[in-house]
């Protein structure tokens, strides 16, 4: 035990620390970005065995396009569903339906994630590196092998933070392939389209709300019409 110098201690406890400080950077960006997909789809079921997104108005989203850039599946709701959805102001902005992604890889699955997946691994690095470097500095080879035989196993204990470099392939049957700046020209297009194509009434061209039965009147009730959750919690509360 004497040939075991003070450096060896030093530069064994600082790889400890550095480790897991790299897996404490993982496992918090881990949890924020889950809380932030959490709250991108809050209100919204994903269903495995129709690989679909069920909505809080009991309307599906259906797969669309998968990203092979990002490795993201896209989903996408009916225009005219959505743009005649009670609930389309608190819900999307956009024409074209309601969109959500689902990452096909658990984490990290995004740039932002990778990014902070990056940090831990070079932190990691810096675990296995210290005590090797410390290695050179030291008189006594019990001392020596102490130390590489911690960054040996410092470098296995760390290895899981590289897992993102290996992905399983992916091909979903029957779904396009496109680029994210393929999807949003063409979200923008069919939103174009379906502008032109909305039919425009004489009484919605009039300001002064001068239509029969008031601007105010109630619609009534279309057989055949989608038919939405919030409607139907809204009929029983009259009931």
């Amino acid at each position: 035990m004497s040939a075991i110098e003070l450096p060896v201690l030093l530069a064994g406890g600082y790889a400890v620390v550095l480790l897991l400080v790299a897996y404490g950077i993982d496992l918090l960006a881990k949890r924020a970005h889950v809380a932030n997909d959490e709250q991108q789809t809050q209100g919204f079921v994903y269903h495995e065995d129709h690989d679909a997104w069920l909505c809080p108005e009991d309307q599906w989203l259906w797969p669309k396009s998968f990203d092979p850039d990002n490795r993201v599946m896209r989903y996408r709701g009916s225009p005219l569903v959505c743009n005649s959805c009670p609930v389309k102001d608190s819900c999307t902005t956009s024409d074209d339906g309601r969109e959500v992604g689902r990452t096909v890889d658990a984490w990290p699955s995004s740039e932002s994630a990778r990014f902070h997946r990056g940090i831990a691994c070079a932190v990691s690095v810096l675990a296995v590196v210290f005590p090797v470097v410390t290695a050179f500095t030291v008189q006594h080879w019990l001392s020596q092998v102490v130390l590489l035989g911690l960054a040996g196993v410092v470098a296995l204990v760390g290895l899981p933070l590289w897992s993102h470099l290996r992905q399983s392939p992916v091909d979903p049957d029957g779904v396009l392939f496109k680029s994210l700046d393929d999807n949003l020209e063409e979200r923008a297009v069919a939103a174009e389209t379906l502008q032109r194509r909305l039919t425009s009434y004489a009484s919605d061209r009039r300001s002064d709300g001068s239509a029969p039965g008031g601007a105010d009147a109630p619609v009534p009730l279309v057989l055949g019409r989608t038919r939405y959750a919030s409607e139907r919690k809204k009929a029983q509360e009259n009931a």
